[in-house]
């Protein structure tokens, strides 16, 4: 019999139009992703697949109050974030899944305002909630809140796989990310090579 706590779960991390889209408030604010158009492709068919294979997928949006109070004080005072441009402003277009990775009915949404998804969120306890003990992960930014949330992971025992294909962040430090990860906190390889099997 299958242990429950090691059933897979593809965890899609912040893949949002501030993010994304060429006008999203991230992207004019900050340098382009690394290959961003291919990723997204190939995270639509690594969703897919999960579908497919029937495994839970469970979104993380990264969002904002409208008054900005919940933003993080360095944050802030960087202004990455301007109240004017409603950047990743809960409701709001911006902060939206984009429409190519759209949420179906039934899929779980988790809402954060910080790096980590595990922080201040509900995640670990639906994940538990589930029986979900292995995290497939996809999603933007690979060295921020992938990073951060992938290395939260795996310090509360869940096995993690990354999908190297699926990730993008600015690309002087997307490998970097890469290889971090893969050092201590989780497998990392492109999706079509095995990412199902390693689950």
């Amino acid at each position: 019999m299958t242990d429950p706590a090691s059933r897979p779960a593809l965890l899609v991390i912040d893949m949002q139009n501030g993010f994304l889209h060429p006008e999203g408030s991230v992207t004019r604010n900050n340098d382009p992703m690394f290959e961003v158009e291919r990723v997204v492709a190939e995270s639509v068919q690594l969703v897919a697949e999960a579908r497919g294979a029937g495994l839970p997928v469970i979104y993380t949006k990264h969002v904002f109050r409208p008054d900005y109070f919940d933003v993080p004080v360095r944050l802030r005072s960087r202004e990455l974030f301007k109240e004017g441009e409603r950047s990743l402003v809960k409701g709001s277009w911006d902060a939206a899944v984009a429409d190519e990775l759209k949420p179906l009915d039934g899929d779980l949404v988790v809402e954060k305002n910080r790096y980590d998804a595990f922080l201040y969120t509900d995640l670990e306890l639906v994940l538990r909630t589930i029986g979900v003990g292995h995290l497939l992960v996809c999603g933007v930014a690979t060295n921020v809140c992938v990073e951060s949330t992938v290395r939260s992971a795996e310090q509360r025992d869940f096995k993690v796989t990354v999908a190297s294909d699926c990730t993008s962040g600015a690309a002087e430090y997307h490998h970097a990310a890469l290889a971090a990860m893969a050092y201590i906190a989780a497998d990392v390889m492109p999706w079509r090579a095995g990412l199902f099997a390693a689950a």
